[in-house]
């Protein structure tokens, strides 16, 4: 099927005004929260810029890599005083670790003791602790001190981190997931030991992307378009879902269903999660799988022109996505009213199975589905002024929409209605100020 287009009227999308960040000299891949209206970027430049997501204004310019950034988290913390401090955390391909104040702007700690590049970073907020992964897993405290690591895993190292229940963590290490748990020390309160206590092998290829729904479930996604609903507390499948591509593995499949012969065109790119679904970037298109039902509810097979990079839920019906195609577009997960004229693909994240033998429970899951409500993701926003792929974005609200790309720019895609009330107001509160303008109550 062909990409959704919408015309120039777009009655539904707030975004009619935006601001240029300029600063970047190379890709820009990563963007951070730090707090309601503050955010990092980083990239291949090896510079990390603070910005204030309100004005656009450049608060800092963090210069400490020689080279291109690979990862980066924020974190907060309390001092003694119960004053909030906030700190960045930033890992680079000159295979260095960094932790600025993102008050001063200032570098808190450096590292430089790694045998290979940190790819992914994340905080264990509860445990005060924050993880690397690369060739081994390294637990460190706020000031950078190593409690404790791991011995060397692989040379492709870890590619992505998610926290899990009882001090666990689950890490990415090419085909397999690896289950660590941490446990503090005997010897004392700064002791830490990190044990690698499982290894799943369920997935066929490289798992690209992990994402935690909740204190019992965490989902991973692979190259070749798997995605496995997983329980995170004993670490069991609850649903293993796949496109069935490879005819190679699933001989009783036809052939007019395969979805594609590439897997680059089925690989899941990007998973985010609320508590009833999971929302899968794959290939070019957005899948929504609803995890009670087992089953995905809405898809959209062919949203941008080329792969989407990263999507995000927003706290309405609305999902944002963006793509290698320099396209930002937002959606909306409608309730279909009628029965559906497109069913959900055959074969793609499917629970029913196929062949002869299943033709019993595919009646009845046809029949199921039926009675079930069917869903479609409208097209309601386009938002066109990249030019070249956009990595990711931040959602603030009312503040509006943060995007970084490939282009070197990142993009404030503000609420046009709200801007010019802003604006009215101010001039408002200004003429009053002046004597201009005789205030009535």
């Amino acid at each position: 099927s062909s990409v959704q287009t919408i015309g120039e009227e777009q009655i539904q999308n707030p975004y009619t005004e935006l601001l240029v960040l300029k600063g970047h000299q190379d890709i820009v891949r990563f963007l951070v929260q730090i707090d309601d209206c503050r955010f990092a970027s980083a990239g291949d430049d090896g510079i990390v810029f603070l910005w204030n997501a309100q004005t656009g204004e450049k608060l800092f310019e963090l210069h400490g890599h020689t080279q291109k950034i690979t990862a980066i988290a924020p974190f907060s913390s309390s001092d003694v005083s119960e004053e909030k401090i906030h700190l960045i955390i930033t890992a680079s391909a000159d295979r260095t670790v960094i932790v600025w104040d993102c008050i001063s702007g200032r570098q808190v700690q450096k590292v430089s003791c790694f045998h290979s590049t940190v790819k992914c970073l994340t905080v264990l907020q509860r445990l005060d602790v924050w993880l690397s992964g690369g060739s081994d897993l390294c637990v460190w405290n706020q000031k950078l001190d190593l409690l404790c690591k791991t011995s060397h895993l692989t040379d492709a190292g870890i590619s992505a981190l998610v926290e899990l229940p009882k001090n666990c963590v689950a890490a990415a290490v090419g085909k397999e997931l690896v289950i660590f748990r941490l446990s503090a020390s005997n010897s004392g309160s700064e002791g830490w030991n990190v044990l690698e206590v499982k290894r799943l092998v369920d997935h066929q290829d490289n798992i690209l992307s992990l994402v935690s729904v909740n204190d019992l479930t965490f989902v991973t996604g692979s190259h070749v378009g798997e995605l496995i609903v997983w329980d995170a507390l004993d670490w069991t499948k609850q649903a293993p879902e796949c496109n069935f591509w490879d005819s190679s593995l699933h001989p009783d499949v036809q052939p007019e269903i395969k979805l594609s012969q590439s897997p680059n065109e089925t690989s899941v790119q990007h998973l985010t999660s609320d508590e009833e679904c999971v929302f899968a970037a794959v290939g070019k298109g957005i899948y929504v799988y609803n995890l009670q039902m087992k089953r995905v509810i809405a898809c959209q097979r062919t949203a941008h022109d080329s792969s989407v990079l990263h999507i995000e839920k927003l706290p309405n019906r609305q999902l944002i996505s963006c793509s290698e195609d320099g396209s930002v577009r937002i959606w909306e997960l409608r309730e279909k009213q009628q029965l559906p004229a497109e069913t959900v693909p055959t074969g793609f994240f499917n629970m029913w199975g196929f062949g002869r033998a299943n033709k019993q429970a595919n009646q009845a899951a046809k029949k199921m589905q039926e009675n079930t409500p069917m869903y479609f993701l409208e097209l309601v926003g386009d938002l066109i002024g990249h030019s070249s792929a956009v990595q990711m974005f931040l959602y603030f609200g009312e503040l509006g929409l943060a995007t970084c790309s490939a282009d070197h720019l990142i993009i404030l895609w503000k609420d046009g209605e709200r801007e010019s009330s802003l604006r009215s107001l101010t001039l408002f509160q200004k003429l009053a100020q002046n004597g201009d303008l005789q205030l009535r109550l």
